[in-house]
């Protein structure tokens, strides 16, 4: 008997995936739910499992190949072959030729590793017996590459025998740049945010404006509080739950910057989903908190922190990336002083976040160091005015640099 394998469903306005890395061969026995291959979409990495136990007859769509949903991926024979067990096994059958398991046990790995993973490896100089696996399979994860580096894995590995000299020449030659070249196809990940961003700019209205807060009070308050915080909720206490409560604070007096634009429509949200940027080794996305105008801050920099490791894992679902309202962007973590965000459709505001700067400042009529963060608001023009964005932006910074307003609701 035959058994068919299938795209799953993959989510809310996902229509098709391409074949990523298929980890079983045509022939390899499987069990239920073991993993067969993996598939990239516009958002996330779907892991397709096997539906039933027995053996890979056919793999129909190949690595690289586009499918849609519900599309035949292979077929797993179930019969003779497919049930044979090891206790089944006939002993000379067993002496002349290792099972899969034991292989899998003598070299710690039972499938191929993660495609984060192996790009992971090749940067850091490690081989996959460098790398203890905790994946299915004995599979290598991103962070067990992480933890390999961290251990010094690479430090006891042979030096690599110095490579031949190369001559490169020196500018074009005789037309033969191409040959010097590397022609990678996008991933279907990075072909969605370049669409996605480019809609955004030839949709909207973009309009971005500035200002700058003094960090001094909110820094001084994480300083005080910070161990108790963590001895409490077991979370570190950072910046963006104030910036989070801060901005929940500002889109109740200015809720056009929380609503969108429905054909003729604008409509308003009585909610703030907040989206919350977050770089990956596959490029950007955006996971949602949901309700989190209604969070505590350490319900905020619990959820910030889940949402954040399961981003760098690949892990994220389709339903976390969807629905938000309003997005925030902490370029800053990696050394920006200013820049202009671009919306994140339907979403009609941004806020940029950027790096802390200590900078002279003119206060009550004497030149003080304080630490600086410039903010930057990007906006759809067509559905929210010059005024609102400057008063959300406005009480955005009152907010942080007086916390107590939070406080009072002020």
């Amino acid at each position: 008997m035959s058994i068919e394998v299938r795209v799953p469903t993959l989510g809310e306005s996902v229509s098709e995936a391409t074949i990523a890395t298929w980890y079983k061969a045509v022939g390899d026995a499987v069990a239920v739910d073991e993993m067969l291959c993996e598939l990239e979409t516009d958002k996330v990495t779907v892991e397709v499992p096997a539906p039933a136990a027995g053996v890979l007859s056919e793999i129909i769509a190949a690595e690289g190949e586009t499918v849609g949903v519900d599309a035949l991926l292979a077929m797993i024979s179930e019969g003779a072959g497919a049930a044979a067990t090891p206790a089944k096994e006939a002993p000379e059958a067993k002496a002349a030729e290792p099972a899969p398991a034991a292989e899998a046990a003598a070299t710690g790995k039972a499938g191929e590793d993660a495609p984060a993973a192996k790009k992971a490896m090749a940067e850091a100089g490690l081989t996959a017996d460098q790398v203890q696996g905790s994946g299915r399979d004995g599979r290598v994860m991103k962070e067990d590459v992480q933890k390999a580096v961290a251990s010094g894995a690479g430090a006891s590995a042979p030096a690599a025998a110095p490579a031949a000299p190369v001559s490169v020449p020196r500018g074009p030659v005789n037309g033969d740049d191409a040959a010097r070249e590397e022609r990678v196809k996008m991933t279907r990940l990075r072909q969605t945010i370049a669409r996605r961003l480019k809609d955004a700019q030839n949709t909207a209205a973009i309009l971005t404006t500035y200002n700058e807060v003094d960090m001094t009070e909110v820094m001084e308050l994480r300083k005080t509080y910070k161990d108790q915080f963590e001895k409490k909720h077991g979370v570190r206490l950072g910046f963006m739950s104030f910036f989070t409560k801060a901005c929940c604070h500002a889109l109740k007096e200015v809720p056009e910057v929380n609503a969108e634009i429905d054909g003729t429509d604008v409509v308003y949200k009585n909610f703030v989903h907040m989206g919350v940027a977050a770089g990956t080794p596959q490029g950007l996305v955006v996971p949602v908190i949901r309700d989190v105008d209604a969070m505590s801050f350490a319900e905020i920099e619990k959820a910030i922190a889940e949402k954040g490791k399961r981003a760098r894992d690949g892990k994220l679902t389709m339903a976390e990336m969807q629905g938000g309202t309003f997005t925030i962007s902490n370029g800053g973590v990696y050394g920006s002083l200013m820049s202009s965000p671009i919306l994140n459709p339907p979403q009609s505001g941004i806020l940029g976040m950027h790096k802390i700067q200590d900078r002279p400042m003119a206060i009550n009529g004497e030149i003080v160091i304080r630490p600086m963060m410039y903010l930057a608001l990007s906006y759809d023009h067509r559905i929210v005015d010059g005024k609102g964005a400057v008063t959300f932006l406005v009480r955005v910074k009152e907010a942080l640099e007086d916390p107590r307003r939070l406080l009072m609701d002020l």
